[in-house]
């Protein structure tokens, strides 16, 4: 991320890929989301894992290969199955 935002501002936003324009955003949502708690926000680890996978869904899952498979199928498309889930109560 920090890197990729030194390339920025040598070669200007445009030239960036598709997979760099990502890696901004992540960073700057990561900077702003996640690191960044209120002093009245009583954060617990599981809101902070949610928010975590909510960033990590801006990458393709191809690009996540630290993260191991079984950990992608049960939490990356969480947000689906969530959203599946409400629409069926109403």
């Amino acid at each position: 991320g920090q890197d990729t935002r030194a390339m920025k501002s040598v070669v200007g936003e445009e030239a960036l890929s598709e997979d760099e324009h990502k890696y901004l955003e992540f960073t700057d949502k990561f900077e702003s989301e996640f690191l960044v708690q209120g002093p009245y926000e009583n954060r617990d680890i599981l809101t902070s894992l949610d928010i975590a996978w909510t960033l990590l869904r801006i990458f393709p899952q191809e690009l996540l290969k630290k993260i191991p498979q079984k950990l992608k199928d049960e939490f990356y498309d969480r947000e689906k199955e969530i959203y599946k889930a409400a629409q069926s109560l109403k």
